[in-house]
């Protein structure tokens, strides 16, 4: 293991809501991580299409450094958002909205945007190159890895990772964060 056992108090939390909440799809301690640590070196709005429990909000929130930042995060189910919300009712710097990601359109540009790659909607580089600031980060979640070009996932090619990775706006890399799991990361030029 190349980080310690030890959670943030924030990200604890968030695992206890999920707990009671029975939701068990969320970011991983890997991946949260990455996130903290990228959140570190930001200011300005980040957000999270699809809060879930809260887990990869906590991340973010863990790694934000002073009052410069602001986390707007999403999530349609309502009984979902309101459990998020719960954890971050006394933080300022973070809000949690229970509607579609699409209401976050005008929240940005974003310094930092988390989503799932199975967000409903889709998270194509059109979709999405608009709502990210020049020199802002996409990190793109839940995505088995792969060594093959064009990337192959279950006998088809990855058609999203295929445009994230040649997309000429942004920057992209794949990272495996485990040995079953891997994130876009994704710099706007």
């Amino acid at each position: 293991m190349s980080a310690p056992p030890e959670l943030p108090d924030i990200v604890t939390r968030a695992f206890d809501v999920s707990r009671r909440a029975g939701y068990v799809s969320f970011c991983r301690n890997e991946t949260g991580r990455l996130l903290a640590t990228l959140a570190a070196t930001r200011s300005g709005t980040m957000a999270e299409f699809g809060t879930g429990c809260g887990v990869g909000t906590a991340w973010l929130r863990s790694g934000v450094r002073g009052d410069a930042a602001h986390i707007v995060s999403a999530e349609l189910d309502e009984h979902l958002a309101k459990e998020a919300a719960e954890i971050f009712a006394d933080d300022e710097q973070v809000e949690v909205i229970a509607a579609d990601w699409g209401i976050l359109r005008d929240r940005g540009p974003f310094a930092l945007l988390f989503l799932d790659a199975e967000t409903p909607g889709g998270v194509s580089p059109d979709q999405l190159a608009d709502l990210v600031e020049e020199g802002g980060i996409v990190v793109i979640d839940d995505l088995i890895p792969t060594d093959l070009w064009p990337p192959i996932v279950y006998g088809r090619v990855d058609s999203l990772r295929e445009f994230w990775l040649t997309d000429e706006r942004f920057t992209t890399v794949e990272v495996m964060v485990a040995p079953d799991t891997s994130v876009l990361i994704a710099t706007k030029r």
